[in-house]
């Protein structure tokens, strides 16, 4: 494993979800002072879409599938999540980090909604570089589908292992998995499927919780811990301290 440490920044983090399009830049230079003082750490970032994606990929049914009838909603879809990313790394520069934004949709090829071709060796040698890549959950070409939501919690397990990151954390409006209302501080991989999670009152064609825990629980089978918690400790999980949430190991054999 490196050092790497590949962080999610929740979609209902960085904008308001239940406004359509809204971005929250009161925290996301929040978030930006926070990353900045763990400067030196090799860092890749995705960032979930929030109300920046979700609401165009719902409207254009594109979780259904695209063909010609639907294919605008590629481009709206798209659209509205590069501009969250740019807010993102425009957030970063002014708080002196050495950001790239990378949208997927320009490199990736995704069949039955499922990555197939996804790069990353270029994200390892820029994190090594001190150069933050910055992607986004966002809409791709398909091989079956013939374009599909990619969500930021797939990127993660790709750009983790690709990298093979030492640390991978997701910082979400929650402070972890939560059942009955408790927060699960230690989750194995054998455990995802039976555990109830609940849902999310919010507009998510990407799966939620469920999604975050399942992708985490495959990262974890190959042997990299994931940690889900809240935002507001970003700092102590960067900084490689207990952050409160949930850990997803790898399950006893």
């Amino acid at each position: 494993m490196t050092n790497t440490v590949v962080l999610k920044l929740g979609g209902s983090v960085i904008t308001e979800k239940e406004h359509a399009g809204i971005i929250d830049h009161g925290r996301l230079r929040t978030i930006a002072e926070a990353i900045a003082a763990s400067r030196g750490l090799p860092l890749i970032i995705v960032h979930g879409a929030g109300s920046c994606g979700h609401p165009e990929a719902h409207r254009f049914g594109i979780q259904d599938g695209v063909s010609e009838s639907n294919a605008r909603g590629v481009l709206e879809t798209h659209r509205a999540v590069a501009g969250l990313n740019a807010a993102v790394v425009s957030a970063l520069h002014d708080a002196g980090i050495d950001a790239i934004g990378i949208h997927p949709l320009s490199g990736s090829y995704a069949e039955n909604g499922r990555l197939i071709s996804f790069e990353t060796g270029h994200l390892g040698r820029m994190a090594g570089l001190g150069i933050v890549p910055v992607l986004h959950g966002d809409v791709v070409m398909d091989r079956i589908r013939g374009a599909a939501i990619i969500s930021g919690d797939q990127l993660v397990l790709h750009a983790a292992r690709g990298t093979r990151a030492g640390r991978v954390g997701l910082a979400t409006d929650v402070p972890g998995v939560l059942v009955r209302d408790e927060v699960v501080p230690r989750l194995d991989s054998g455990q995802v499927e039976t555990i109830d999670l609940g849902s999310s009152r919010h507009t998510d064609v990407t799966g939620g919780m469920r999604g975050k825990v399942r992708e985490l629980a495959e990262l974890a089978e190959a042997g990299i811990t994931g940690s889900i918690f809240h935002i507001d400790r970003l700092s102590d999980f960067l900084a490689g301290k207990p952050h409160g949430g949930t850990d997803i190991v790898r399950a006893e054999r």
